[in-house]
């Protein structure tokens, strides 16, 4: 059956690995470390790339080619490859591309690991960047030097929700033969599709909304041929691979993210709506909110605002932090896109290793709230809120 065609809905649960001799409804876990050769010539084309077929569990596994297959159906890619974490996602789609003397343009607004990829470890392979400014769309032009080999952003952005133009920047680039690498982590591939706009890596940390229930860590990259092509070699010698049973939950999962895609905004426009009109919060933004500086651009290019909300408390880092401990039901966490609602103070967790400045120039204050809207009814997690922001204040 021919899914190319189909919804995105019938992609994510149709896509499937061939059956084996038992006739399963249901793919198995692939619980192996190698594979057998039918004979001395079946390894040796398998070795030199001339057939297709499992070598090793480091290079490929039904399971991890099932979630990845899968991927690629709901992003429009060619191809693309599964790592044990959504970090060694962006290392790996970054450093496959560049050579020492390089030079990257990124976003200002990145996840803080991420910009310690950029900051501190590829300085040390003579890799340079620039960081540009989410408000400033010229920037990208200006940016660039002779020896730009990629353009990396996230959109929307961690924790700010800043939205980039995904058309505008790659037009730029197409402009300068460079690559682009978008982290399209909060929006998922049901709610936007980068590589649709022109883009021609998109990464994943299949940890957040793709598992959807804070079960286990997992990545993706998808692109076309050619560029995967440079990631594979990447990831075959270095060995940033998926287990085989966290590559099959997470194909499960991918059978459920539109059904919990649509709860999750769906929760997250009614919060929003509820801070917007709270007398202790300053500031709301969520993408599809009327309010937020973007949300034309949100509407063209999500179909959905997404399950991240964040906020600021009027007294900022001290309500913040009393907010977090009023909390009753939301679990306190740093992870996001779970099943369960969740509360991040960014200041003080993923974004501590900024400096004061690095986190204003992100839009990351002292009292800012990151909230990971989950599942449950909506009128409980906003009762829990209510009084978390009640009981805060001053």
């Amino acid at each position: 059956m021919e899914l190319r065609n189909k919804a995105f809905e019938t992609k994510a649960i149709r896509q499937q690995v061939p059956k084996t001799a038992q006739n399963e409804h249901s793919v198995p876990i692939f619980a192996t470390s190698s594979y057998q050769f039918e004979d001395a010539e079946h390894a040796r084309a398998l070795f030199a790339q001339e057939v297709e077929g499992n070598i090793y569990s480091r290079y490929s596994n039904p399971n991890n080619d099932e979630f990845v297959d899968k991927l690629c159906l709901l992003e429009g890619a060619e191809a693309g490859i599964a790592t044990a974490s959504g970090m060694a996602a962006m290392f790996v789609s970054i450093a496959s591309f560049l050579n020492q003397g390089d030079h990257v343009v990124a976003c200002r607004s990145v996840f803080g690991s991420t910009h310690q990829i950029l900051t501190q470890l590829l300085p040390r392979w003579g890799v340079t960047h620039t960081y540009v400014d989410v408000n400033d769309p010229d920037g990208w032009e200006k940016a660039i030097q002779p020896n730009t080999k990629m353009f990396f952003f996230e959109t929307p952005s961690n924790p700010a929700l800043d939205l980039l133009d995904i058309e505008k920047i790659v037009a730029v680039a197409k402009a300068h033969n460079i690559l682009v690498n978008v982290d399209n982590c909060f929006a998922t591939p049901y709610l936007q599709n980068p590589i649709s706009w022109g883009a021609d890596i998109v990464t994943h940390s299949a940890t957040k909304f793709i598992d959807g229930q804070g079960r286990m860590l997992g990545g993706a990259i998808l692109g076309n041929r050619e560029a995967i092509d440079k990631v594979m070699f990447m990831a075959r010698h270095t060995g940033p691979a998926m287990s085989p049973f966290n590559g099959w939950i997470l194909s499960k999962s991918l059978e459920t993210l539109a059904v919990r895609m649509d709860r999750h905004c769906s929760n997250a426009m009614e919060l929003a709506k509820f801070l917007s009109e709270h007398d202790q919060v300053a500031k709301v933004k969520y993408p599809h909110l009327e309010s937020h500086p973007q949300y034309e651009l949100g509407r063209k290019q999500m179909r959905k605002g997404g399950g991240i909300v964040t906020f600021e408390v009027k007294d900022g880092l001290e309500q913040g932090r009393n907010f977090l401990n009023a909390l009753e039901m939301l679990s306190l966490s740093a992870n996001l896109g779970d099943t369960r609602s969740i509360a991040t103070h960014p200041a003080s967790t993923t974004h501590s290793k900024l400096s004061d400045e690095e986190r204003e120039e992100v839009g990351i204050s002292k009292g800012l709230v990151r909230i990971s809207t989950g599942l449950e009814n909506i009128s409980d997690i906003i009762e829990d809120i209510d009084q978390a922001l009640h009981r805060s204040k001053k």
